[in-house]
């Protein structure tokens, strides 16, 4: 079974005048649909970059990466954004809104890319605002939000275009522990409805949610397992 994701002896090598970094030393692994991955590591550990790979936001010095049945290994900057669109719903931890727009507009932005009309990408924004549980403040600039309000706004950004992935970069570093908890369980709400979702932190709560957990050291994969917390809660159920 092969999956979503398929990584292949990948690598990502940097110079830094005479310095070489190797980023990302080798790494081969299988994510599959429907997965739920925390990306774990210190700084340093490459699992930025790891993500950045991932997320078709820069392109490796070595290896294979076959993305949804695409080798996106070789493609150039217009291909990958072509991809990224498609394909990849992100969420960040500054959540990344335009200022001046309202929740429903930047929700609805990259939409414009798809050749949408204005009314379905409203209409589109509209239904998935509603599932974040913001409905009711789809007209409120983002200054006029909540940190967490805004990181709904930012995942149902991410959901708009129907991705098959979900990559979410240290989603709740700018929330509380009570908002970090609900934003937490949209994502399992994702998750439940088919989407893959990979989650990269550096925080062990925050991964504990994920349903398999990555961690990496100096560029390499040093452990991947189960979450045994998650799987035994899961067969109870």
């Amino acid at each position: 079974m092969s999956g979503i994701i398929s990584v292949k002896n990948l690598r990502k090598t940097y110079y830094m005048g005479t310095n070489i970094i190797n980023a990302v030393q080798d790494i081969s692994l299988e994510i599959y649909k429907n997965d739920y991955v925390a990306l774990m590591g210190a700084s340093g550990s490459g699992k930025s970059t790891l993500m950045n790979l991932l997320g078709c936001l820069d392109t490796p010095s070595a290896g294979e990466y076959v993305l949804n049945g695409i080798n996106v290994s070789t493609m150039d900057d217009g291909e990958l954004a072509d991809i990224r669109n498609k394909e990849i719903g992100f969420v960040f931890q500054t959540f990344n809104l335009l200022p001046r727009l309202s929740a429903l507009e930047n929700v609805a932005l990259p939409l414009v890319y798809s050749g949408i009309s204005k009314t379905d990408r409203h209409k589109k924004a509209q239904e998935v605002l509603a599932m974040v549980g913001l409905g009711d403040r789809v007209d409120h600039k983002p200054n006029e939000l909540s940190g967490g309000q805004r990181q709904r706004v930012a995942i149902a950004r991410a959901l708009v275009n129907g991705p098959s992935i979900i990559l979410a970069d240290e989603p709740t570093g700018n929330l509380d522990s009570k908002t970090s908890y609900e934003i937490m369980g949209i994502f399992e709400e994702i998750h439940n409805s088919g989407n893959t979702v990979i989650l990269v932190t550096h925080e062990p709560d925050i991964a504990e949610h994920a349903h398999r957990i990555i961690r990496l050291k100096d560029g390499l994969v040093e452990t991947d397992i189960k979450n045994e917390n998650i799987v035994r809660t899961l067969e109870r159920i």
